[in-house]
């Protein structure tokens, strides 16, 4: 499995809109190679980490270079109070 984890400070008027977008997007049409994603909100702060999951490099790459994914991003960005902090990788089961 490959994937990314992603640092984001979410504006506060907008962590409710952060939800619906997230849920709407995954509610679309199916991504090739996706699994799951998770938002971890952090205890006693505004981050909150959201890990997205792929089977593998290359469907995660294909999807990275997808203008359509590059439209879903911009949309939940400007929910954002900064670009987030993206940490890419394979991820392993324990």
């Amino acid at each position: 499995m490959y994937g990314t984890c992603a640092k984001m400070r979410v504006k506060a008027e907008n962590v409710e809109s952060l939800k619906k977008v997230m849920d709407a997007q995954m509610s679309g049409d199916p991504i090739p190679g996706y699994k799951q994603s998770y938002v971890l909100t952090e205890n006693d702060s505004d981050s909150f980490w959201l890990f997205v999951i792929f089977e593998d490099r290359a469907s995660y790459d294909k999807n990275a270079n997808d203008p359509a994914q590059h439209e879903r991003f911009m949309e939940m960005r400007g929910l954002l109070e900064a670009d987030p902090e993206w940490h890419d990788g394979m991820i392993m089961e324990g």
